[in-house]
C-alpha cells in the first residue's frame, strides 16, 4: 500500500517480518505524512532502518517498555547522502518552522529516531 509519494507500508513493517497491524494504520499513515515533509526537503532517500515493531522484537533489540514503535508511531531513519546530525537538524527546522510535527527526537551515532508523539529531545550518541 502506498502511503505517500514515496513510501510504501512494507517499509515500515517490523524487522521480524511482521507486517503494521490494521489498528495501527492511522498512526502509520501520520508517520509517513511527516517523513515525506522531511523527505522532501532534503530531496533524498531515507531509509526507515526500524518502524513498526512487535513487542517480542522490541525488547530483542533493547526497545523501551513503552516504544512509540510499538504503535507504529516511530521510526528511526538513516540517509545515503546525510549524516544523523544533517537529518536531525533537518526535522528541528522543519519543527521550527511548523511544516513538520513536532514530537519524539533521538540523536544516535548511525540514525535518527522520530516520532510522533510528546515533543522530547535525547542524545545517545556514543
Amino acid at each position: 500500500m502506498q502511503l505517500t509519494k514515496n513510501f510504501q507500508l512494507s517499509e515500515f513493517a517490523c524487522k521480524d517480518g511482521t507486517p503494521v497491524p490494521d489498528e495501527y494504520l492511522d498512526n502509520v499513515k501520520e508517520l509517513a505524512k511527516e517523513l515525506q515533509v522531511l523527505r522532501d526537503f532534503l530531496e533524498s532517500p531515507l531509509r526507515i532502518n526500524s518502524a513498526y515493531r512487535t513487542k517480542t522484537y522490541n525488547k530483542s533489540v533493547g526497545g523501551a517498555e513503552k516504544s512509540k514503535h510499538l504503535v507504529a508511531m516511530a521510526a528511526d531513519l538513516s540517509s545515503p547522502k546525510y549524516t544523523p546530525s544533517q537529518i536531525r537538524a533537518a526535522i528541528l527546522k522543519l519543527i521550527k518552522e511548523k511544516k513538520m510535527r513536532d514530537g519524539g527526537i533521538g540523536y544516535y551515532n548511525t540514525f535518527i529516531h522520530y516520532d510522533i508523539s510528546t515533543p522530547r529531545r535525547w542524545d545517545l550518541r556514543k
